[in-house]
C-alpha cells in the first residue's frame, strides 16, 4: 500500500518518457502533474477508513490503536516521497532503452568495477562479522544474476508478454463495453450469489483469533478456608497427572511450573491477591518453529481430560494464554438483582438447569461469588462491656493488633532513617481461637480510682462461626453474580453462546432478577457496533473526497460501487476455502479494503476524463484508459497482495541464521498468522476481485453513466466519432 503512489508516478513517467522521445526532466514534471490529483485523492481515500479506527474507545480499540496511526503517518510520508523524491530519482536513473542492448551482455568494465568494489567491501565485512560478509557476497550474486539473466527476462516480458496481455485485455474490454448492461447485471447477480453461497457454506464466526497455545494453565480452587499445605498437596498430585498427560508429547513441552497461594489467578484478572485455597499449574511449550507441525491444542485437550473431576470438591479449569487485548471469558452469564440470597439461589438453579441441557463446549460453569467463605464473628455484650468501662473500639483495636499487628514505635538510626516497629501476637497464637478469646484487654478503670486492669475478651463477647459471601460485585448499582466458563477447543464460542441464550430464555427467573449474556459476547456486540459505524463514517469520508475531486455524483457512484462489489471477493474467498470469520480482524480488513480499492478507480476515471477533454471518442476513451492504466492498477494490487501474503500464510525466515550459519529455519504458521491472517486474507481476496472490477466494471459503468446523462439532457452523442487514439498520440507528441 505504501508503494502505490510511487508506482503510479514512476509508471506514468516511464509511459510519457517513451524511451527517450520526451526529455526525462519534462516527462517527470508532466507525469507528476498529470497524476497529482488522482494520487492525492487515492491516498486520502486510503487514509479515510483508518481515521475512525483511531478513535476506537475500548480495550480492543486501545490494542489496535497503533495500526491506524502507523498507516496514516506512513501513507502521508509516501505521498511526499511520490511527489518530490521519486521524480528526482526518475531524472537521475531512467535511461532510454536501446533495442538489443541486452542480447550480448559481457563482463565489461562497469561490471568489473562493481565486482572489485564489492569484493573489497566483502573482505571488510568478513573481518567484522561472518554473516555480514555473506550478505555482501549475496548482494553481488544478485547483481550478477540481474546483469546477465534477469534483464533479459524483463526485456522479453516488457516487449513481448506484457504488450500481448494488454492487447488481450483490450479485446475483452472492447466486448464488455459493447454490452455494458449485461456486464452490470452479471456483477450484481454475482454479488447476491456470493451472499447466498456464504449463507449456505455458513463459515464459523469468532470474536478474536486464537492461535495454538504457547502456555496452558490449570487453575485449582479448593473450598474457601482450605489450608495452604493441603492445597499444595492437591496441586502436586495434579501436577503429576499433567506430567503424565504430556508425556507422549514431551518434545513440545519446555517446562511445568506450579504455584500455590501467590500468582494463582489469571494474569488478565484485576484480582491478583494471595489465596491459600488456590493453585496454578503452568505448562510452557517450545517455540512454534520447533514443534515440527504438531499442534499444542491436542496437548491442552489431554491435560483437560487428565485433571477434570479427579479431586472431589475442587473447581478445576484449563485454559491457554490470552493473545491480543484483554478479554473476558467466552461464556459469561450475568445474574443481576438486589437481594443477594435470591441471586445466589438463582445462580445455583441456573447452573444446574444448563448442566441438564447438556450443551456441548462448556468446560465448567463457575460462579464468581462463593457463599461458603468462613468467618468468626465476635458479638460484644455492650451492657457488660460498659460495666467494665470498655468500648467496642478498644476491642476492635486489640483484635486487629493481635492478628495483623500494630505500630508500637519508630526507630531512627544514626543516618536518620526512620523504621516502624510493629508488634503482633505469635503465629501459633494468631491461629488459635482459644488464645484469641483469652486475649486480655488492658485499660485504666477510672471507676476504681484509675487502677490498671486486664480483662479477657471472652468476658464480654460471644463467638459465632458463620459462612458469608465473597467478593460481591456491582454493576449499574445492582448486585451481580456471573457464571463463567471457557469454551472447550473444537467448539465455536458463538454457537455455544447461542444455545445457552435459547436455554436461558426458557429458564424461570424470580421477580426482580435479570439474566443477560456478558463477557466475550458483550465485547463482540460492542466491537461489531463500532466496526459498522466506522464503515459508515469511512464511506462518508470517501464520498466527500470523491465529490471534491470530480464534482460529479455519477463518477463518485462509479468508484464507490467498487467497495460493495469487492466484498464479493471476500465472501467467495472465505466460503470457498472454509475460513473462519473473525469479527475484529475481518471487520478491520473490510474497512481498510474500502479505502484501498477506490484508488485504482480514481486513476481510471480521471484518465478517461482527460482523454475525453483531449477529443477522444467516448468508446475509445474508456478502452484506452483501461489499457493505459492497466499497468499501474495491476502493479499496485500485486504489490499489496504480495506484501500481505507472508502475513496470511505465516511465512517465517531467520535472515540472521541464513547468512551466519546457512540455516534459515523456514516455517509457516505461528501466532502472527492466527492474528493477522484473517485481516490479510480479507484484503487479498477483496483486492484480487477489485482489480477485475476496476479494469472491466468501471469502464462499463462510465459508459452507462455518460449515456444516461446525455439521454437526460436530451443530447445525442456519437461514441465513435472523435479524434482517434493515433491522432491523439501524434498531437500529444507534437
Amino acid at each position: 500500500i505504501v508503494v502505490d503512489d510511487a508506482i503510479v508516478v514512476i509508471e506514468n513517467t516511464h509511459r510519457i518518457f517513451e524511451n527517450g522521445k520526451v526529455p526525462i526532466a519534462k516527462a517527470a514534471k508532466m507525469a507528476a502533474g498529470e497524476v497529482f490529483l488522482p494520487v492525492f485523492s487515492g491516498t486520502m481515500t486510503t487514509l479515510a477508513p483508518f481515521v475512525p479506527l483511531a478513535f476506537w474507545n475500548s480495550l480492543i480499540g486501545h490494542f489496535m490503536f497503533f495500526l491506524p496511526i502507523t498507516l496514516i503517518i506512513t501513507l502521508l510520508a509516501s505521498l511526499v516521497v511520490a511527489y518530490i523524491i521519486n521524480p528526482v530519482f526518475a531524472v537521475d536513473f531512467m535511461k532510454p532503452h536501446v533495442e538489443g542492448e541486452h542480447n550480448n551482455l559481457k563482463f565489461d568494465k562497469t561490471v568489473r568495477k562493481v565486482s572489485i568494489v564489492m569484493a573489497v567491501i566483502a573482505v571488510l565485512a568478513y573481518l567484522i562479522n561472518f554473516g555480514l560478509g555473506n550478505f555482501v557476497v549475496f548482494a553481488w550474486v544478485l547483481y550478477m544474476l540481474n546483469h546477465f539473466v534477469f534483464v533479459k527476462w524483463i526485456d522479453k516480458f516488457q516487449n513481448g508478454a506484457w504488450p500481448r496481455f494488454q492487447n488481450w485485455y483490450a479485446g475483452i474490454l472492447e466486448k464488455a463495453v459493447r454490452s455494458p448492461w449485461w456486464v452490470l447485471a452479471g456483477i450484481i447477480g454475482l454479488f447476491f450469489l456470493s451472499i447466498v453461497f456464504t449463507a449456505i457454506r455458513s463459515p464459523k464466526v469468532e470474536f478474536f483469533p486464537e492461535a495454538d497455545p504457547n502456555f496452558t494453565y490449570v487453575y485449582i480452587t479448593m473450598p474457601t478456608g482450605t489450608d495452604q499445605e493441603y492445597t499444595n498437596e492437591v496441586t502436586r498430585k495434579l501436577e503429576q497427572r499433567v506430567a503424565d498427560a504430556v508425556e507422549p508429547d514431551k518434545d513440545l513441552v519446555k517446562s511445568i511450573i506450579s504455584n500455590v497461594t501467590v500468582g494463582v489467578t489469571d494474569p488478565q484478572d484485576e484480582d491478583q491477591g494471595s489465596y491459600p485455597n488456590r493453585g496454578k499449574i503452568a505448562v510452557a511449550f517450545v517455540k512454534f518453529g520447533e514443534r515440527e507441525g504438531k499442534s499444542t491444542k491436542a496437548v491442552l485437550a489431554n491435560i483437560r481430560k487428565a485433571v477434570t473431576g479427579v479431586i472431589p470438591g475442587a473447581q478445576i479449569s484449563v485454559a491457554q494464554e490470552h493473545g491480543g487485548p484483554p478479554t473476558q471469558k467466552d461464556i459469561s452469564i450475568e445474574i443481576a438483582g438486589d437481594d443477594l440470597d435470591t441471586l445466589t439461589k438463582t445462580a445455583t438453579r441456573l447452573k444446574n438447569f444448563l448442566i441438564k441441557q447438556n450443551i456441548g463446549g462448556i468446560e465448567e460453569l463457575i460462579p464468581d461469588v462463593q457463599d461458603n467463605k468462613p468467618q468468626i464473628v465476635f458479638t460484644v455484650n455492650r451492657e457488660r462491656a460498659n460495666r467494665e468501662g470498655i468500648n467496642t473500639g478498644q476491642i476492635t483495636q486489640a483484635l486487629g493488633a493481635t492478628i495483623y499487628g500494630a505500630k508500637a514505635a519508630d526507630f531512627r538510626n544514626t543516618t536518620e532513617d526512620n523504621y516502624e516497629i510493629n508488634v503482633q501476637a505469635k503465629e501459633e497464637q494468631r491461629h488459635d481461637i482459644d488464645a484469641i478469646r483469652n486475649l486480655k484487654i488492658t485499660y485504666r478503670d477510672f471507676a476504681t480510682g484509675g487502677a490498671i486492669r486486664q480483662v479477657p475478651i471472652s468476658a464480654f463477647t460471644t463467638i459465632e462461626y458463620k459462612n458469608t459471601y465473597s467478593n460481591i460485585k456491582h454493576k449499574q448499582q445492582r448486585r451481580v453474580i456471573t457464571l463463567g466458563s471457557n469454551v472447550i477447543p473444537g467448539f465455536n464460542a458463538n454457537e455455544v453462546n447461542q444455545q445457552i441464550l435459547q436455554s436461558v430464555n426458557n429458564f424461570k427467573k424470580p421477580e426482580g432478577v435479570t439474566i443477560r449474556q456478558g463477557g466475550g459476547q458483550e465485547d463482540q456486540v460492542e466491537a461489531m457496533t463500532f466496526l459498522l459505524s466506522a464503515l459508515g463514517v469511512s464511506f462518508m469520508l470517501i464520498l466527500i473526497i470523491l465529490m471534491m475531486q470530480f464534482n460529479s455524483f455519477g463518477k463518485t457512484f462509479i468508484i464507490i460501487s467498487e467497495i460493495f462489489f469487492s466484498i464479493i471477493g471476500v465472501f467467495l474467498g472465505i466460503s470457498i476455502f472454509g475460513m473462519t470469520i473473525t469479527i475484529v480482524m475481518t471487520g478491520v480488513g473490510i474497512i481498510a479494503l474500502a479505502g484501498v480499492v477506490v484508488r485504482n478507480g480514481i486513476l481510471l476515471v480521471e484518465f478517461t476524463d482527460l482523454l475525453l477533454e483531449q477529443g477522444m471518442s467516448l468508446h475509445d476513451a474508456v478502452v484506452e484508459a483501461g489499457r493505459t492504466r492497466m499497468t499501474p492498477v495491476i502493479l499496485t494490487a500485486t504489490a499489496a497482495i504480495l506484501g500481505l501474503l507472508p502475513l496470511a500464510v505465516g511465512f517465517n525466515i531467520d535472515f540472521v541464521g541464513l547468512f551466519t550459519s546457512f540455516e534459515p529455519h523456514i516455517h509457516f504458521g505461528g501466532d502472527n498468522v492466527a492474528f493477522w491472517g484473517p485481516l490479510s486474507w480479507t484484503m487479498i481476496f477483496g483486492l484480487a476481485f477489485a482489480t477485475i472490477i476496476t479494469l472491466i466494471i468501471v469502464p462499463c459503468l462510465y459508459l452507462l453513466r455518460t449515456r444516461l446523462k446525455d439521454r437526460i439532457a436530451g443530447r445525442k452523442h456519437d461514441e465513435y466519432a472523435a479524434v482517434s487514439k493515433e491522432e491523439l498520440a501524434a498531437l500529444n507528441h507534437h
